[in-house]
């Protein structure tokens, strides 16, 4: 014969029993809590490592990889200040390619005059890329391809201008010779410009000859294609110019979207009409006026009387929706970064 469970026979019986069921119920909820926190934190954990494996280098070694635009200041000024032993003489740099490597470097597409599409409405899009309106601009030349290291190296040899950052003893690191010249200042970009007898693009004739007549978001259309450009860390570090034909614009031009974030002759300043906040465009720095802050991390930012330089294309590094065309990235003039490089442009006769 079954025993039934006794009943309380008085209200303090009853009381105590609903305070146990109370406390387990809670102890319960809190173990099925801190098991889902547990396994947040895993998965949290596992991320972070999957994004330790996409950067391009290990992260023990931090220290001494040239990272992002500021942060390598000392090098930087030590670079500045000093003399670079070796490098290559004219014979040397000129025996870098084949003819046939540089006649297709140096190549130049004609964009014919009119107008363009410039900027977007789209709403997810930042500030600073709004509104849409249209540019009507002459006929001018940009380069098929952003300016590789060799080519930037017979600069240095002809002129005796510092190499690039990452050139050690002023040569260029074993198979980069058609990687996109980078850890290059706005300053070192327009200097070769001007020795190869052309100029830096605008941002407005970068963005035009990438859209076309369509006005496009990529260079090949409207719809993101990872294999048609480098970005968001799927080759881990930038690649040869000539990669990616199948993401050429219309022009033909090559790399527009992904590789390197490119250098423009414009200052970053707002569009007709825009609605931006007139302090994005505003220079500012980092600063730390106490040593607390100094030892806590903390920095403000600062207003200075120093414009950006408008930068555009996107990177290896990029997020694959800030290489889209109408997006602009800025940084002050003499900032470098392993994914800021450029190409130029040339203005042609109005008669063209």
């Amino acid at each position: 014969m079954a025993l039934s469970p006794k009943t309380p026979s008085t209200p303090e019986e009853r009381l105590k029993r609903k305070k146990i069921l109370s406390a387990t119920l809670v102890t319960c909820i809190g173990i099925v809590m801190i098991g889902s926190s547990l396994h947040v934190i895993k998965l949290g954990q596992g991320r972070m490592e999957d994004m330790r494996n996409l950067v391009s280098y290990n992260i023990k070694d931090s220290d001494s990889h040239i990272r992002a635009a500021g942060e390598d200041i000392q090098i930087h000024a030590q670079h500045e200040s000093g003399q670079v032993k070796g490098g290559y003489t004219v014979e040397e740099a000129d025996r870098l390619l084949t003819r046939e490597q540089w006649e297709d470097l140096n190549t130049m597409v004609t964009i014919p005059a009119g107008p363009f599409r410039m900027g977007t409405n789209l709403d997810r899009a930042d500030p600073p890329d709004k509104p849409e309106h249209t540019v009507d601009l002459p006929a001018y030349a940009i380069d098929k391809y952003p300016v590789t290291n060799a080519q930037y190296a017979r600069f240095v040899a002809a002129t005796g201008h510092r190499p690039p950052l990452n050139w050690k003893g002023g040569k260029i690191p074993q198979g980069a010779l058609l990687l996109p010249v980078t850890l290059v200042t706005w300053y070192d970009a327009k200097a070769y410009a001007q020795w190869a007898h052309k100029r830096l693009p605008t941002e407005a004739e970068f963005e035009k000859a990438g859209r076309g007549k369509d006005g496009r978001r990529w260079p090949w259309g409207n719809i993101m294609d990872p294999t048609k450009l480098n970005t968001y860390y799927n080759r881990n570090s930038s690649t040869p110019v000539t990669d990616y034909p199948q993401g050429a614009s219309s022009y033909g031009i090559f790399d527009l979207s992904g590789n390197v974030d490119e250098w423009t002759d414009s200052d970053f300043a707002p569009y007709p009409g825009s609605i931006a906040p007139t302090i994005v465009f505003q220079g500012k720095v980092s600063v730390q006026e106490s040593s607390q802050d100094r030892n806590l991390g903390i920095s403000d930012q600062k207003l200075i009387k120093r414009s950006y330089k408008v930068l555009r294309g996107g990177s290896w590094k990029s997020d694959p929706f800030s290489t889209s065309l109408f997006h602009r990235d800025n940084a002050f003039a003499n900032m470098t970064s392993d994914f800021y490089g450029f190409r130029c442009a040339s203005s042609l006769p109005s008669s063209h």
